[in-house]
């Protein structure tokens, strides 16, 4: 139940992955209630109210007539709904719809409980609209997607129903439900916020978990596969350092390895000479470098809470109370710069993953720094490319990561007639967000298949608990290469024992 208790993690994750019902409070209806009863009857005493009684953006000076003021709140939404690109993800459309009821539920928008609940309804029967990911600069809010959000309540735009993509009006019939006129203020609350963005940057962050648990325990395997050293695991000097990322990828990285034969031995001399005795940063840093991407997800995922908590329209309706007067007051919540701020920094966090990821591919694949294994893991090097190309490829993501991870939120664009002069970009900064996670997962996709390939190699030896799992999983689908075999299918196997969580799973319960 929604309402009264801030909207927490665990909630927003049930009820967007795993569809459990949405539920508001009685009490949080009543809120809605008073509020929208005293937007109407603001607008009847023909009181100038920003996009009530008058126009938008820099049509805010042309009264509206009382008779219509309903026609420009649906003429509002069907005018924004101009987005272009591809479809958003279905978990992405269910949290934009989430986090707009937890916004509106809290009696600061002005819209009647029987609209709202009509969006309720419509996420609990699995109407999902259908909402092109390019439209939106941040500001005010993000208008384009939110628009397309909402056109199946007024039986306009697409809606996806049990797997068919349907009509909005009969996407709403099949799922028993019927479109509503829109009135006082209700198009303007329902489409004015930053829950594109947020809703975005909450599913960035729910895949990037796992891919941190993914990315200790692939690193993991490529340490072993060097026969690596594990001094730069002693707890004793994450303590040091203090940081709680950290410390967490070095204790992941050592249970992967804990009774492996492979990793940890002791240096010693050959012909004299004392063996190395510290490890490529690649693998040495791995705590470190990890373990600051683990830290920032942690303080995005602390402002995204409470993004998901606040109330981000305009204007913001404050009924009378037995203390102060009523006003409705026209502000800037919906400007999204602190989450446009935020998924840029997270956007940094996940391709330092990928660029790790790709140098301990190099090292394993580069016969003078792979500790003794074949030139590119293959057999007869030269007749076959072994694991040249996937290091290429692995390479060429990192690159279009770098280029994707420049911040959004340093540009700005006037729209509106300049009248909305500074924007966050805050859904470009989702929208790559999602682009670099989805090329980090292939980045270590492929490091995955070259670690395994590594570790087969080494004949006769005992792997740790957790990297010898993560082996195990991938040789169900993808076998080890003998010779030269057409490899897109391989990359694309493995890429989906991480985005689907099985990988992380399987490591996380052996660990």
């Amino acid at each position: 139940m929604i309402g009264d208790t801030p909207l927490d993690l665990e909630t927003i994750e049930r009820i967007v992955f795993e569809r459990e019902e949405l539920v508001v409070s009685p009490e949080a209806q009543e809120r809605v209630r008073i509020a929208a009863e005293f937007v109407a009857a603001e607008a009847k005493k023909g009181h100038a109210v920003y996009g009530v009684t008058t126009g938008f953006g820099a049509n805010r000076d042309r009264v509206i007539r009382p008779e219509d003021a309903e026609k420009m709140q649906e003429h509002l939404i069907m005018s924004h709904a101009c987005g272009v690109g591809p479809a958003l993800p279905t978990p992405v459309v269910r949290a934009m719809m989430l986090l707009r009821v937890a916004a509106l539920v809290q009696g600061r928008s002005g819209l009647r409980w029987s609209t709202l609940k009509l969006l309720v309804d419509m996420l609990n029967r699995g109407v999902h609209p259908v909402i092109p990911e390019m439209g939106s600069v941040g500001a005010s809010g993000d208008l384009c997607p939110l628009s397309h959000m909402c056109l199946p309540i007024i039986g306009l735009g697409e809606a996806e129903y049990e797997g068919h993509i349907y009509p909005g009006g009969a996407a709403m019939e099949k799922a028993g439900l019927k479109p509503t006129r829109l009135t006082y203020k209700e198009g303007l609350a329902l489409l004015n916020g930053t829950q594109a963005m947020t809703a975005l940057g909450f599913v960035v962050a729910w895949r990037f978990k796992d891919l941190l648990n993914c990315a200790d325990a692939i690193g993991a395997m490529s340490l072993e596969a060097v026969a690596g050293r594990t001094a730069a695991l002693d707890p004793r000097i994450h303590e040091l350092r203090g940081r709680e990322g950290q410390k967490q990828s070095a204790l992941n990285v050592r249970r992967c390895l804990e009774g492996s034969a492979l990793a940890g031995a002791e240096p010693g001399t050959v012909d004299g000479k004392v063996e190395y005795v510290q490890d490529s940063y690649c693998l040495r840093c791995m705590p470190q470098v990890h373990g600051a991407s683990r830290d920032v997800l942690d303080h995005v995922v602390g402002i995204l809470s409470t993004e998901a908590n606040a109330v981000t329209d305009n204007p913001l309706v404050f009924p009378p109370t037995d203390d102060m007067p009523g006003a409705i007051l026209s502000g800037g919540n919906f400007h999204g710069q602190p989450v446009a701020m935020a998924l840029d920094y997270l956007k940094l966090a996940i391709a330092e993953i990928g660029n790790i990821s790709e140098r301990r591919s190099a090292k394993l694949t580069d016969k003078y720094f792979s500790e003794g294994l074949p030139a590119f893991l293959v057999s007869n090097p030269g007749l076959n490319s072994g694991m040249m190309i996937p290091q290429y490829v692995a390479a060429a993501l990192v690159s279009e990561n770098k280029n994707r991870a420049h911040p959004a939120s340093v540009d700005s664009i006037p729209t509106s007639a300049n009248m909305e002069d500074h924007v966050s970009m805050g859904m470009h900064a989702g929208l790559h967000a999602l682009s670099i996670l989805e090329n980090a997962e292939q980045i270590l996709a492929i490091e995955y298949l070259i670690a395994s390939q590594a570790l087969d190699l080494r004949e006769n030896f005992q792997l740790g608990a957790g990297t010898k799992a993560a082996k195990d999983l991938l040789r169900r689908t993808v076998t080890f290469m003998e010779e030269d075999r057409v490899m897109y299918p391989d990359l694309l196997k493995a890429r989906h024992l991480l985005s689907s969580g099985e990988l992380a799973r399987t490591v996380g319960a052996v660990i």
